[in-house]
């Protein structure tokens, strides 16, 4: 029974740690992050499949977790889809290690490993590097941000060949 205990913490907790090689932020103003981003790229992944028009909103709840709210377009059905989940800081309050949870106690980190000055663009990941996301305050980025986002992705091990460019035109 232990072992099972166990294995399932040890799982649970996997999930909250740190893809090799990548290290949070260490001056992280959650304040400044609050708001909205527009999803620019990402890895591919089942909960986001076939989604455009992606975004995150992220707002401060009242027991001090992080409320979020995701979008995104889904072009088979016709219709926008929402997940909303909470995050929490995995250490200090300055280090851009969140975990997210959309699904009761379980958890997935939230992991900023690069953030604009201007708080106007991050490059994110999970616990593992299967999971990489370019985000923006506006719908569109220079090239020069995505070159440096790719460049960084591809340092750190990310496979960047599975970019998805996400469409952020309107819907018609």
């Amino acid at each position: 029974m232990w072992r099972i205990l166990l294995l399932a913490f040890s799982l649970l907790a996997g999930c909250t740690s740190l893809p090799k090689g990548v290290q949070p932020i260490d001056d992280f103003e959650l304040d400044r992050y609050l708001g909205s981003w527009y999803e620019i790229a990402r890895l591919d992944h089942r909960f986001e499949r076939g989604l455009s028009r992606v975004t995150a909103s992220y707002s401060l709840r009242d027991d001090g977790s992080v409320a979020v709210q995701n979008r995104g377009y889904s072009a088979a059905k016709g219709k926008f889809e929402e997940a909303s989940g909470k995050a929490w800081y995995v250490g200090e309050s300055t280090s851009g290690h969140l975990k997210v949870s959309f699904f009761g106690p379980f958890y997935g980190s939230y992991v900023i490993f690069n953030l604009d000055p201007q708080y106007q663009y991050a490059f994110v990941s999970g616990y593992n590097k299967n999971y990489l996301w370019l985000l923006s305050r506006t719908p569109v980025v220079s090239d020069a941000v995505i070159s440096q986002f790719m460049d960084e992705a591809q340092r750190l091990g990310f496979d960047t060949s599975q970019l998805i460019m996400v469409d952020q035109s309107p819907v018609e």
